[in-house]
């Protein structure tokens, strides 16, 4: 099979993301990252290979050609289809396994992600994973339900990095607070200026104001 240039940078975009995946998951899963461009070189990515030995140009297993027959023949399967399995590999080991197809240029499977969880991990070595990293910061994140609560709680944060900052005089609090949450990206959201202006008391004029002084003061 011939990928495009856009194929190509579809499947590029994937083997970023499956670096976070792996680092989120841990040592316990094998992740790998196939092109159908050469069946006989078919992985281009792979995260903890020591699992199976295999490396970047390793072929496509049986299994995997197997289920990309099966997701080919299958006339009702959609563009968010994927198979998951348990399978046992050559070394007797215990695998929950998951085959997701990966789409490119007039709906064409070109690639397909292999997960592979190895049930016979050490406990230890899963339980690591699950545990927070020491080297990774802590976050504070609130999953809000609709975008007002979600835009509530970013000014909320703002104005306690505002109001109690001595350095900062009472009559520039307002520009303050619109320039924090400037950065925040809060005004990429719809109706965001509006909410804003609602919660602090202001016209939204007043805050269209104070981002076009921001983006002036930016340039």
């Amino acid at each position: 099979m011939k990928l495009t240039k856009t194929d190509k940078l579809i499947l590029e975009s994937y083997a970023s993301m499956l670096t976070g995946l792996s680092a989120y998951l841990g040592s316990a899963y094998e992740i790998s990252l196939h092109s159908l461009e050469d069946y006989q070189h078919s992985v281009i990515k792979i995260l903890n290979g020591y699992h199976s030995g295999r490396h970047i140009g390793a072929p496509i297993t049986d299994l995997a050609l197997n289920m990309l027959t099966r997701i080919r023949e299958d006339s009702d399967i959609d563009l968010g289809s994927y198979y998951a399995y348990n399978t046992i590999n050559r070394s007797g080991e215990r695998l929950k396994s998951s085959t997701i197809p990966i789409y490119g240029e007039n709906g064409k499977i070109i690639g397909l992600i292999c997960i592979n969880f190895y049930l016979d991990s050490p406990l230890s070595e899963i339980l690591e994973s699950l545990s927070a990293k020491k080297e990774a910061p802590e976050l504070n994140e609130h999953f809000s339900a609709n975008v007002n609560d979600t835009i509530m709680n970013l000014v909320s944060e703002a104005k306690n990095q505002v109001m109690f900052n001595s350095s900062i005089p009472a009559v520039n609090r307002n520009k303050a607070l619109i320039e924090v949450l400037y950065e925040q990206g809060v005004f990429n959201m719809k109706d965001s200026v509006l909410q804003v202006a609602e919660i602090l008391g202001i016209s939204r004029n007043t805050v269209y104001l104070h981002l076009r002084n921001i983006k002036e003061k930016n340039k």
